[in-house]
């Protein structure tokens, strides 16, 4: 499946609208927010139908899995829609990671877990904002809203240390970058960020990490930066999405690509857009003088030139920096 999809689900006493643009949706929240609502709506649409009093507007078929169907249901249908309500442990597996990885659905996932398992976006995470009272005669009117939000946090006291999530090239870059002013070390993956942070306590830190697949980190290091301000966190998509935003190559139809990604990637090939972007990179560059490697970074990535063009797509970096 590729591309955006409104959907709207409601019945006389209660309407949910949002949009899907990436193979996995996460939605979090505390008691009576409407999640599990939600789910059984779609549930019992897909079960009755028109007969059920409700309405689901959507392009593609929407349905729900449990844990004692979901291997089952996953193995009959494509091209589908499947929301899975918080009681469902079947999220956390590593069978359901790699089950899933191959497929052609969209998956919206209600759950207060972190998921370090499947490569979710931060911007994939989401809220439910509800308006009205399932008490009155008012039909109660729910949307999503993006529970993690970027928030400058630049002081005035001058970075000490920068982590990188990445290990290869583009930590490669950031520690070029930095060298000779602040250190840069690598956190190992995006599962030892946090942790890396809290070795560093007391430091005066920037975090870059891949945003596109950093979603299943975000709750506990966002806790823990509101108690420490001294902490900031730079999420671009990837290193890869800054080369490919900097102009460097074919700057218009790249700049497309970027703009409507959804458009352009199928979810059954690429689990994240992290992916989806590395490949795109090393396609485009490959035979030329900017020929990409994830593994090391091809050192004309540092000239001066190169250097400028990323570096003015991540203006961030140098707030901190310098």
């Amino acid at each position: 499946m590729k591309g955006k999809h409104h959907i709207i689900v409601q019945n006389s006493r209660v309407k949910f609208e949002f949009d899907l643009k990436r193979n996995i949706t996460i939605v979090r929240g505390d008691s009576a927010t409407g999640k599990t609502t939600l789910v059984f709506l779609i549930d019992t649409y897909d079960r009755l139908g028109a007969d059920s009093g409700i309405e689901i507007s959507c392009d593609k078929r929407c349905l729900t899995i449990n844990n004692s169907n979901w291997e089952s249901v996953l193995n009959s249908v494509s091209d589908c829609i499947i929301f899975i309500d918080e009681e469902n442990t079947i999220v956390k597996s590593d069978d359901f990671a790699r089950k899933i990885q191959d497929t052609d659905n969209y998956y919206v996932i209600i759950t207060r877990e972190n998921l370090p398992n499947l490569p979710y976006s931060v911007e994939e995470v989401y809220g439910i904002h509800t308006s009205g009272r399932y008490a009155d005669l008012r039909r109660t009117y729910n949307s999503f809203y993006q529970l993690y939000i970027a928030e400058e946090k630049k002081t005035d006291e001058a970075t000490e240390l920068v982590i990188v999530e990445d290990s290869n090239s583009g930590c490669d870059f950031f520690k070029a970058v930095v060298a000779d002013s602040i250190d840069c070390i690598s956190s190992g993956g995006k599962t030892k960020v946090k942790r890396t942070v809290t070795d560093n306590d007391g430091k005066k830190i920037l975090v870059i990490a891949d945003g596109a697949a950093f979603g299943s980190e975000m709750g506990e290091l966002y806790l823990y930066m509101q108690k420490h301000p001294e902490v900031s966190l730079y999420l671009p998509e990837s290193f890869e999405w800054l080369i490919l935003k900097s102009g460097l190559i074919d700057g218009n139809r790249i700049a497309d690509i970027l703009e409507h990604t959804e458009d352009f990637l199928e979810s059954s090939e690429y689990f994240s857009w992290e992916r989806f972007y590395t490949k795109l990179l090393i396609s485009e560059t490959e035979g030329a003088y900017l020929q990409y490697s994830k593994q090391k970074l091809n050192d004309v990535y540092l000239n001066p030139n190169e250097k400028e063009a990323i570096l003015k797509v991540a203006e961030v970096i140098k707030k901190y920096v310098g």
